[in-house]
């Protein structure tokens, strides 16, 4: 995890954090739209998958991209906490989901389980188009993405086995 020659945490468990951190932003859409104290988490959530950018192959550009999304939803999420107008914030994370969009897509598209590929487009391209179109359509139009990010990340979890080099190991469970 720190060192590219020593593995602290396994990719499975770097995998499994996003989803448990993303618990408390998908329970807050439903019972608590808004609420600002979830950002905390969704910060801690974006840290964390700062280790699967840096873990998964993927070309330079499309790396920067994952980095990038990370980047401006920290921002986004430092911004709501100190109380910036929402339009403001909003903009910003929807600019990074562009960013998200393009990372999603290029690592999912390079992962050998069918089922990683599949969500992982679908995940990418909703989070990118919604960012064209969310000054039309409501926020709530962004919640099925919201369900496929832990979805995306527990596959992750399940099916991708990385080797120590950044390369996708190919085993039984990748089919």
């Amino acid at each position: 995890m720190l060192t590219p020659d020593r593995e602290i945490l396994s990719f499975r468990t770097l995998a499994i954090l996003p989803p448990v951190l993303f618990t408390p932003s998908l329970v807050s859409f439903a019972v608590a739209p808004g609420a600002v104290a979830v950002e905390y988490t969704g910060v801690l959530f974006h840290l964390a998958i700062m280790f699967i950018v840096a873990r998964m192959p993927a070309p330079v550009w499309a790396k920067a991209a994952g980095f990038g999304w990370l980047t401006l939803d920290v921002l986004s999420a430092i911004m709501t906490i100190n109380e910036t107008p929402h339009d403001i914030a909003w903009a910003v994370r929807l600019g990074g989901h562009v960013m998200a969009g393009m990372w999603f897509i290029t690592t999912s598209l390079l992962a050998p389980p069918k089922s990683i590929r599949v969500v992982g487009v679908i995940l990418g391209s909703w989070l990118a188009l919604y960012s064209f179109l969310g000054n039309v359509l409501p926020q709530e139009f962004l919640y099925p993405g919201g369900i496929l990010v832990p979805v995306w990340f527990l596959l992750l979890a399940w099916k991708y086995q990385p080797t120590h080099d950044g390369t996708q190991a190919l085993t039984p469970r990748t089919a």
